[in-house]
Order: structure tokens, then sequence, then C-alpha cells
């Protein structure tokens, strides 16, 4: 039967157009071995383990969820979690880890433990007791720790298991072990919470007591039946969780407790136990102040390798810090206006670049320092790079960088010994292709978008990344706008990826000309970028966002600047709110989907980074607070929210639309019934883009009439 395909449907049906194509890649320690997971197809969600010859690039499969688990679909609450802070909506094998040299793997499947052998092509089930969530071997590859609940478990691979942290009677059931807190996961980007020694005889494991958070409680209407959902969040200027960390050898013999001064820098952000020693990363509440802390594992004491202060924030980068065999700090600091890579406190990179993350640290077999990282040059963020520094460069006459990606794109890579292996993602080409050294690629089985992005990349006066969009048959007459950013912190838009534009250009192509543009605060330009939200942020994103479509019409000619709409999602669906309440002399409607529209709602580590303790100062809540300007509104809104997010809740929607109604302000409010901050539900997906479309149309005086009718990424296909 011919079924109409549209883009809408597409993108759900392939979450994004991500399906199918390899990820979680990494390297075995020889450079041999590619090991990645991809799913069989376009639209199929269900990822499989597999290993590739890094010379010849031929492909085994190694773990088919389908074969090994009938109900591979059932979660522990722990991996529901994961999944919600990794925005994670595919399934079968979401994430594995493997031993040092990359010869077995370890993953859960339906709360099940299985291991793989990466020589043999073979997986099995461990039969020990669960749910089980986060697997790890050790290094020597002897056995398998794996959290169960609130315990940490250690499996042996005979199937036997036992309780190695946790489980005391006299423990309250507010304390877990081995498990990443909220805040840990979500906004420091540490998804795991226990760290195997490098000869496999100890683990150090986090102890998580959650009891000083307050509890709030998520209820789903449509269901008036089930009971709210009780969690723990730690809200701006209240409480966190209570977090230490403890070496538990695994012969049985005594923990020893991690000491720090956890009243000053009670934010364990990251933990790396490897050649060089067992270090972490800890911060204080205001993160102004980081420190990274040599551990000695047999006393617990601990000793400061690198201390870093910021009158703004000391951000944390992804991979940073490592250290070297020799015992040298690998680590990125913001130093001269940049984000630079230092190795033994002494920066190797120049103020030109913007260190983005580490991928590898290696002393190599001559003992000579090679760091793989991954930077953008600092006047073009819409990049990104992998580089390389070693204390050697290629004749040998001193350290020096390498540039390994050259043509523009946004690139990252994977490593193990002399292998690299690189991801390269064009504006010319739809999806990312991992590329072996030899050449070979990894097969994708990602589908080719039914929309192809028609963009131009601009820049504003000031530096701002614009990217604009119009429909492939456009006449010249001037076109609606949509502006369609993120705009905060983190995240970028405007980049030079073909995948990136694909929903700016699915509305540009129903007669809109779209506008992207990452403004102050938004990544890659600088300290100074970065830095222009602190305690204020709503004007500089806004001011930006401005400025961008006042450039763009200039440059293109192309912009009707009587009919501006603009939509976005989490911070993006802030600054609509916002754009269409505090300027709507410029903006003349708004979709803010899933928006914080009270700053004191959201969590510590993020919010308190860029406006402070509110307890100490609330003024610049009291400023980037959208319920003051409630009755400000004069334009059509429409506040889209997931009643089941457990990141921004829903009563930051709920709020707004009460302080509206109070203030007789006329607005929109769509309910999304058990979606959290991620719509995975295909016809949720589907739907919502065409229903902003529709409130797009009517917002702006345009032709309201279905989608299907003229859209050009219409495609049948017979199923």
């Amino acid at each position: 039967m011919a079924v109409v395909d549209s883009f809408p449907r597409q993108y759900a049906r392939t979450q994004r157009l991500t399906l199918g194509e390899p990820r979680d890649v990494t390297v075995s320690a020889d450079g041999r071995r590619v090991v990645f997971l991809r799913s069989r197809g376009g639209d199929d969600p269900v990822n499989c383990l597999w290993v590739a010859d890094a010379r010849t690039g031929e492909e085994r499969l190694v773990a088919d969820p389908a074969e090994l688990l009938a109900d591979h679909g059932h979660l522990p609450p722990e991996e529901r979690a994961r999944r919600e802070r990794l925005r994670e909506s595919a399934g079968g094998i979401t994430g594995y880890a493997t031993d040092s040299a990359g010869t077995v793997a370890a993953f859960a499947l339906g709360g099940r433990l299985f291991t793989a052998g990466l020589l043999s092509g073979r997986a099995r089930p461990l039969d020990v007791a669960g749910p089980v969530f986060d697997p790890r071997p050790d290094p020597p590859a002897r056995r398998v720790a794996y959290v169960s609940g609130r315990l940490l478990c250690l499996a042996e691979l005979d199937g036997s298991w036992r309780v190695l942290a946790g489980g005391d009677l006299d423990e309250p059931d507010t304390v877990s072990w081995g498990s990443a807190e909220f805040i840990a996961a979500e906004e420091m980007r540490r998804f795991r919470g226990y760290w195997w020694s490098p000869d496999g005889s100890a683990i150090a494991v986090c102890r998580v007591d959650t009891a000083p958070i307050q509890q709030w409680h998520l209820a789903d209407p449509a269901d008036p039946s089930s009971a709210p959902t009780t969690v723990r969040y730690p809200a701006a200027g209240t409480d966190n969780a209570d977090v230490s960390l403890h070496v538990f050898p695994i012969d049985g013999s005594e923990p020893v407790d991690v000491e720090w001064d956890r009243s000053a820098l009670p934010y364990l952000a990251g933990v790396q136990w490897g050649s060089g020693g067992l270090v972490i990363t800890v911060q204080s509440r205001d993160q102004r102040r980081l420190e990274v802390l040599a551990v000695d594992t047999d006393t617990g004491a601990t000793d400061a390798l690198f201390v870093d202060h910021d009158d703004a924030w000391v951000e944390l980068v992804a991979g940073s810090p490592r250290v070297l065999a020799d015992g040298r700090l690998v680590t990125c600091a913001d130093r001269n206006g940049a984000r630079r890579l230092l190795v033994g406190g002494v920066a190797v990179t120049g103020t030109e670049l913007q260190v983005r993350s580490i991928v590898s640290v290696s002393s190599g077999s001559a003992g000579i320092a090679q760091v793989v990282f991954v930077a953008n040059p600092i006047d073009d963020p819409t990049v990104a790079h992998v580089h390389r520094w070693s204390e050697a460069s290629d004749d040998d006459d001193g350290p020096g960088l390498t540039t390994l990606t050259h043509d523009d794109g946004v690139h990252a890579a994977a490593v193990g010994g002399p292998t690299v292996v690189i991801r390269r993602a064009h504006l010319d080409a739809p999806g990312g292709r991992w590329t072996l050294p030899d050449g070979h690629e990894l097969t994708s089985h990602a589908e080719t978008p039914l929309v192809t992005p028609n963009v131009t990349m601009l820049r504003t006066d000031s530096g701002v990344p614009v990217a604009v969009l119009l429909p492939h048959d456009h006449d010249g007459s001037a076109l609606p706008v949509l502006m369609d950013p993120y705009g905060g912190p983190h995240s970028q838009r405007v980049v030079r990826s073909h995948n990136a534009f694909l929903n700016s250009q699915w509305f540009a192509d129903q007669g809109f000309a779209v506008v992207v543009a990452d403004g102050r605060g938004t990544p890659g330009r600088g300290s100074d970028h970065e830095r222009a939200v602190l305690h204020d942020l709503a004007t500089a994103p806004l001011d930006d966002q401005v400025e961008a479509l006042h450039h763009a019409a200039e440059i293109t000619g192309a912009l009707d600047l009587d009919r501006v709409a603009i939509r976005g999602w989490s911070f993006g669906g802030y600054l609509a709110a916002l754009a269409v309440m505090r300027r709507p002399d410029v903006f003349h409607a708004a979709v803010a989907g899933a928006p914080v529209t009270e700053w004191r709602l959201y969590d510590t580590h993020y919010t308190e980074r860029y406006l402070g303790d509110p307890t100490d100062d609330p003024r610049p809540y009291d400023q980037s607070s959208l319920l003051p300007l409630a009755d400000r509104l004069t334009r059509p809104l429409l506040l889209v929210h997931g009643l089941a997010d457990d990141n921004v809740v829903a009563a930051h929607t709920l709020q707004l639309s009460s302080a509206l109604l109070a203030a007789g302000r006329p607005h929109e409010v769509l309910p999304l019934v058990g979606v959290t901050h991620m719509t995975p539900q295909e016809v949720v997906a589907e739907n919502l883009l065409v229903h902003q479309l529709e409130f797009l149309r009517r917002a702006l005086g345009l032709a309201t009439v279905g989608p299907q009718a003229h859209d050009p990424s219409t495609h049948e296909d017979d199923r």
C-alpha cells in the first residue's frame, strides 16, 4: 500500500534521522577494533553491538537484543532516568563499557546483565540478581561491577555475585551507592557513580544521600487514579544531595573515605582513575573555584594538582582533566579570553582556538605525551576540528599542534592506540560519517532526509553567527519570518552540519524565511561571549536575536519584518516567550516549548552558575523571570509542555499561564500527556510540528491550509 511520508512523519519515525547511524564509538587499546552501536535500519530503534576491523572496515554483529532477550524493553527506574538525562530515545543496547584492552564488553538489557567477547563475537547473559544498571568490566576483564537499585554489586564471570557497597540495615532509603545524582548527570555530564582501579583491585564509589533535597510531586492529570511521582529536585537556592567518595577494595577489606573540604567544594564534578592515579575534580557551590585533587587511596588524603578560579564561573570541559603516566595533568582552562589546553600547567594552545573537549591522552611507548582534542577557531564557532598536540612534532624538532581535519564541518573522534577514527558532518551531505584510518567508513543505515537545507551562513557586525533558510522555490519576495533559536549556554544551532537545519528547512518550505542565530551565552566564541549572560539570562540573548534578524533582513532582502514569529524549546522556549513580552515591536507571535519561566524553579548547578544564589541576591532572578512580564503580553503565544517533565517541570508553564490569565492576557497552552523534556513518542513528535505550523499561520494572518497539500517533503513509499 502506498503511504505518503511527510518530513514531520519521517523526522519522528527516525528519531530525528539518528536511527541506523553508528554511535557510541570506541577503539580498542591496540587500535585494531572499533566498537560501536547501530540499529539495522533508519527507522529501527533497537541498537545492536558491533565490532569493525580498524584496518579493513569489516563489520561483525556481536550482540542483537532481539536474540538475547525477548522483553528487552523493560527498564529499571535508574535506566529510565539515565536515558532521560542523556536525552536517549532509542532502545536495545544504548550503552556499554569495555575492559582496558577492549576485548570484553558489558551491557544491560531489560534490567539483566550481559557480557560480550569482542574477539569471539559472542554475547551471553550472566544470571545475577537485578535489576542491573550501568555494568562495567574491570580493566583486566576478570569480573563485572554493576548497580542494582541502591547497591553496587560485583559479578564473577561464572554468574556468582555479591554486594560490594550499600545494604546496611540502618542506612536510610535516601542513600544510594554507585549512581550519579540528578545534577551530576543533568548538568555536570557525569553519568556514572563508580570507577575501577587500573588493576581491578578496588573501586571508587560515590555515596549519594538525597535526604537534604526538597520533595516535589509530579502528577499525571490524565490519570487521576494514579498516585503522583515523588522526586527530589534541587531547585536554585535549596539544598543539594550529600555526595561523598569511598574506595572499596574488592577483597572485602575496609573501605577508605576520600577526604576533601566538602563544605567549601561540595560538587564532585569528575573522577578519573588511570595509570597516573586516582584524581577527582571538585567545585565550590558558586562554581567560581575548581580544584583537581590527587587521592592517596591508602589513606583517603588529597593533594591539589590544579586550582582554578574565575570571577564568573569555571567551566567544566568534557574529557578534562586527564593524567599522564608521569603524573602531569592535562586539563582545560579559560586564559586570555579563550579556553586553552594545559599540559602540566602550561598552555599549549593559543588564543586563536577554543577547546571544546579532550578526546584522549597518551604517553606512548617512548613516553612522549600526545593529546587529541576538539576545538574550533575562536572566530568561527560554526565548525569543530580534531587536533593533536604532541611533545614531538612530525619532524621531531619539538612540540607541536597538528590539525587532523580540514574540511568545513563538525568533527568528532574516537582514539585507541595509534588509531584515530573521525566523524565528519557537513552542510552538503546528510548525517555524519565515521571514517577509519585507511579510508573505510562504518556503514550508516540512516535515512536520507526528505528536506534539503537551503541555507546561507552570515555573521552580524558584532560577530553573532546567523543561518538564513529560504524555500527552494523562493521568487525573491518578502517572506514572513520565523526565528528558530536555542540561544542559551552549552548549545549551538548555527553549525556547518546538514542535519542541524532539517526542522528549520521544513518550516522554510512552508513559506517562511527562517533565521537561526547563536547569540551571547552560546559556546565557541571565547570567554567574554559565554560570560555575557552572568546575572542576566535575558538581555544579551534577546538583543542578539534582534540584531541577527535585522542583519539577515538587510543582507537577504527577503524578510517581511511586519510578520515575525519565534519558536524554541527549553532555553529556546524561554527566549521565545521573552521575545514577545519584552519586544512586541519586533516579534509578533511565539511558540514556547518547555520554557523555563521562573529560574527559581530550575536546578542549582545550572541556574546558580549564571544567576547566583537567590537567597543571597534575588535581583538576577527577578530580572530574568518571565512571570513579572505577564501583563506585557500583547502578541499570540502558544505554550507547550510535557506533563511528565522532571527537568523543566510543567509548573513553569502553568505558573506563567496563571500569571497571564490574572493579567487578562489571552494565550494558548498545549499540554503533552506522558511526555518528558524530550518528545520521543512518534505521533507526538510528528503532530507537534504540524500544530506549531498551524498556530504560526493563524497568528501571523497567513493561509491555514494543511501542510500536506503543498509540502515539498511529501514522498510516497510502498510499505
